[in-house]
C-alpha cells in the first residue's frame, strides 16, 4: 500500500511539474533547482552568484525551508526578487513539490526574469525525487561533509546536471580528499561538470557563473537580447 501511494504522489507531482514547465517556457525562463544537505553553504553560494550575475541577468529566487525566512532575508539583500516557501504548515516536508513551486512562481512574478533559482530544502534524499518543472539541477557538496556522500546518496548526484564542491578554502585545515570526492561524483554521474569553489572567498566562482550564463543564453535562444550582457561582473 505504501508503495502504491508513493507512486501516486510522484505521478501527480510529475503532472504538476509539466504544467510548471509550460508556464516557464511561456516566459522564456531558465529554471535551476539548487539542492544540498543543510550547512553546505548553498545560500552563501547563491548570494555570491546573484551579486555577480545581476543586473545583466534578471534573477528571482524561491527559497524553501521548513521554518524561518533566514535564507530568504539574506538573499533579498542582493536586490533579487525573492519569495519564501515554509513547509511546516504542510507537515514539515523535507522537499519542495511542483504545486508549491507553481504558487510561489506566480506570487514572485516571472514576466521580468531571465533566471529563476529554487533553493530547495536542505536534504540529500527527498528533493532528488521530485520534479518541479526545472530546466536543470545543481547539487552543492561542501568539503566538511565527507568524500563518500555521492556514493551514499547517489540519486542526488545522478539527477543533477552540475555539482559544486564548496568551502575549498577550508581544505588546508581538513582531512578531506577533494580529488576522491570529485571522482566519486563522476563515478555515479560520468561527465557531470564539477565546480570547486569557495562561496566565502569567491575562489573558483567564475566557471560556475559561465556555466549559468550559457544555460540562460541557450534558453533565451532567439530572444538572447533579453540578457543584457554576457560579460562577468
Amino acid at each position: 500500500m505504501e508503495i502504491k501511494i508513493r507512486k501516486q504522489v510522484l505521478e501527480k507531482n510529475l503532472t504538476e511539474a509539466d504544467k510548471n514547465r509550460s508556464y516557464f517556457k511561456k516566459h522564456n525562463l531558465f529554471v535551476l533547482n539548487m539542492m544540498s544537505s543543510p550547512g553546505s553553504g548553498k545560500t552563501e553560494t547563491l548570494c555570491r552568484t546573484l551579486k555577480s550575475l545581476m543586473p545583466d541577468i534578471r534573477v528571482g529566487v524561491i527559497v524553501g525551508d521548513i521554518c524561518t525566512t533566514n535564507d530568504a532575508d539574506r538573499l533579498a539583500v542582493t536586490g533579487a526578487k525573492v519569495t519564501q516557501i515554509n513547509t511546516d504548515q504542510f507537515g514539515g516536508d523535507c522537499h519542495l513539490a511542483a504545486p508549491l513551486i507553481d504558487t510561489a512562481a506566480r506570487k514572485l512574478g516571472c514576466e521580468d526574469l531571465d533566471l529563476l533559482i529554487v533553493e530547495n530544502i536542505g536534504n540529500l534524499v527527498c528533493p532528488a525525487e521530485f520534479d518541479i518543472g526545472e530546466d536543470a539541477r545543481a547539487v552543492v557538496l561542501s568539503v566538511t561533509e565527507g568524500e563518500d556522500k555521492p556514493l551514499k546518496y547517489p540519486l542526488m548526484f545522478q539527477v543533477s546536471d552540475a555539482a559544486i564542491l564548496n568551502k575549498v578554502d577550508l581544505l588546508p585545515y581538513l582531512d578531506f580528499d577533494d580529488s576522491l570526492a570529485v571522482d566519486n561524483m563522476k563515478k555515479v554521474h560520468p561527465g557531470m561538470p564539477v565546480f570547486a569553489m569557495s562561496a566565502k572567498t569567491g575562489e573558483g566562482l567564475d566557471p560556475w557563473l559561465d556555466w549559468l550564463r550559457q544555460k540562460v543564453k541557450e534558453k533565451q535562444g532567439n530572444h538572447s537580447g533579453v540578457v543584457k550582457s554576457e560579460n562577468p561582473s
